[in-house]
């Protein structure tokens, strides 16, 4: 499996054919974020709109997948219905392993089926299956089915969209294997305009592991550092819900619409009672021996003979933030009853949750009643939001129709874009101040993953934008490159570069091992260089008024040194790409 070039299938949907094609790259792009931005140079379009049938859909993989742990990860690239701009979303599961099994770095969609259909492929077949019926399905249902129409287990991956994808919801997002997503800025909707329903993709093949004990050592350290020490305790344990107790104490916790960033009330669904009241198990995803994914369960009631169901759904603490403190639902079984309809629906689980906060308040402002709505919204009224979440997710009408392009999309046309809660995309559960206001605004993605910004906050309380500006680029740089590798970041502790470059080495590629640092910093360029091309400028950007109106702290937010913050990173930008 050890090659010089990137063994890239290029599947065209309207003739119902594909190739298998060689592309050189390896050793400048390395895999994962570099050859998605690589492929996308090659086959996108930057002038065409987003929704054209030939832009294509990329997923990508990265040297290191298969051969050692927490390399669990694909990057899927596309142009965003949100923003008509190249983006990234990432994603684990079983679609990593599966893709290197299949034998393959890379999987290009272009084209469009006349019938909604379902692609899948193996190491040795591909067959494109009209899957008209499933029309309007939801992610559940449809699962099952894709199951049952492509039995295997091991090496197996299942994509899917549901009604949020077919309808060209921009947070519709791709579920993956149940439980993981492609999440942000409209993958789903990519999927649904080439009318693709699902992937299933076999990974049949076979390969050895290297045979040198360098190799084995290395395997073996890594395994030991990310199960047997502290280092990933903590996603095993509590995961991500640990935070919600720790940045509500810090006054950086999203509250009511970004209204408050504090409240007694956490106590009520802060990662201690999620794993207290709900969790029924822990996950993983395929290559990951930590188990970061806690389903939570929900027992409910269905008819008067006290005959129950069970939910199972998967939780972290993007949907407790954006379900729970942001709509004010303080109980822990109901924002999982949310979730599960966003899940059903295929909603990215954040964007749809403060895009419903936004309507929460502009209802109680009267800028909109229940005839949009068609429910009466109200903060902590969860019964209120599993409807609402069914009519956005199906895009009902036109109000919901309209925020499901984005709150800002909605409140030009009603108001109230001073208290959408927006940075670039739907904000991330993180209000720690002015960096990550202005990190996630301008960052590659719009994800507070793009940089520490947020961790930065909570360090630094002096203002330096130099400082600033010089640590988000730098930070980029580390995470573009770890993201080419497609690691998961929570690993980053552990993948240190030279630990990195060792396991590069140990499994045949010195050369990417010796220029770490000069690769990352040419895939971030890359990166912007494409996104550039069609069509970001940080001067589009705005920060609405909500995020200078908040108290973290360190005290009020300072509008003056956001602003200037702002734009000194977005000239930063600018100066990467065109160095």
């Amino acid at each position: 499996m050890i090659r010089d070039h990137f063994r890239v299938l290029v599947v065209n949907l309207s003739s119902g054919k594909g190739q298998v094609v060689q592309l050189d790259g390896r050793y400048t792009e390395a895999g994962g974020s570099g050859l998605a931005a690589l492929l996308f140079q090659k086959y996108g379009h930057p002038e065409r709109p987003w929704s054209d049938p030939d832009q294509p859909v990329l997923f990508a993989i990265g040297p290191l997948t298969g051969y050692f742990p927490l390399m669990s990860k694909t990057v899927c690239s596309f142009k965003s219905p949100y923003h008509d701009q190249y983006t990234e979303s990432h994603a684990g599961g079983r679609s990593a392993l599966s893709l290197c099994f299949a034998n393959l770095d890379a999987l290009v969609i272009v084209g469009r089926s006349e019938r909604l259909c379902c692609l899948t492929l193996s190491s040795r077949s591909l067959d494109i299956k009209d899957v008209g019926f499933m029309k309007g399905m939801d992610v559940d249902e449809s699962g099952k089915l894709f199951r049952e129409m492509s039995p295997g287990s091991g090496h197996r991956t299942i994509l899917r969209i549901g009604p949020a994808g077919e309808n060209g919801a921009a947070m519709s997002c791709i579920n993956v294997d149940t439980y993981r997503h492609f999440g942000r800025l409209g993958g789903g909707a990519a999927l649904g305009v080439k009318n693709l329903k699902g992937i299933i993709i076999h990974g049949d093949a076979i390969f050895s592991q290297p045979d040198n004990k360098e190799y084995s050592r290395l395997y073996s350290e890594v395994y030991k550092q990310v199960t047997a020490t502290d280092m990933m305790k903590k996603y095993h344990n509590l995961g991500t819900p640990a935070n919600l107790q720790g940045l509500n104490d810090i006054k950086s916790l999203p509250w009511r619409n970004l209204q408050a960033t504090s409240d007694p009330a956490i106590e009520a669904i802060n990662g201690e009672r999620f794993a207290t009241d709900t969790l029924l198990r822990n996950s993983a995803c395929s290559g990951c021996p930590v188990g970061c994914i806690h389903v939570g369960y929900v027992r409910e009631m269905f008819n008067a003979n006290h005959r129950y169901t069970f939910k199972q759904v998967a939780y972290d603490y993007e949907p407790i933030f954006s379900l729970g403190t942001m709509l004010n639902v303080t109980d822990a079984r109901s924002v999982l009853n949310i979730l599960d309809v966003m899940e059903k629906t295929g909603l990215d689980a954040m964007s749809g949750g403060v895009a419903l906060a936004w309507a929460t308040e502009a209802t109680e402002k009267g800028l909109i009643s229940d005839k949009e709505t068609g429910v009466r919204l109200s903060f902590g009224d969860a019964e209120a939001y599993q409807h609402a979440t069914e009519m956005l997710g199906n895009c009902s009408n036109d109000f919901y129709r309209l925020l499901g392009q984005g709150s800002l999309k909605a409140a030009a046309e009603y108001g109230g874009a001073e208290f959408a809660c927006v940075l670039g995309q739907e904000m991330a559960g993180y209000a720690t101040g002015e960096v990550f206001f202005a990190a996630q605004s301008l960052g590659f993605r719009h994800s507070h993953l793009d940089s520490g910004g947020y961790s930065y906050d909570q360090k630094h309380a002096e203002q330096d934008i130099d400082g600033v500006v010089d640590f988000l680029i730098s930070d980029e740089a580390g995470r573009a490159f770890m993201t080419s590798m497609v690691s998961c970041l929570f690993a980053r502790g552990v993948y240190k570069d030279d630990l990195l470059g060792s396991c590069l080495t140990s499994v045949g590629y010195p050369e990417l091992a010796a220029n770490i640092g000069r690769t990352g910093v040419h895939i971030q360029k890359l990166r912007w260089q494409t996104r550039i091309a069609t069509g970001f400028t940080p001067e589009a950007i705005t920060i609405p008024r909500r995020f200078y109106k908040i108290e973290t702290w360190k005290g009020p937010i300072d509008p003056i040194y956001l602003n200037s913050l702002k734009n000194a990173y977005g000239k930063a930008i600018i100066a990467l790409a065109g160095s």
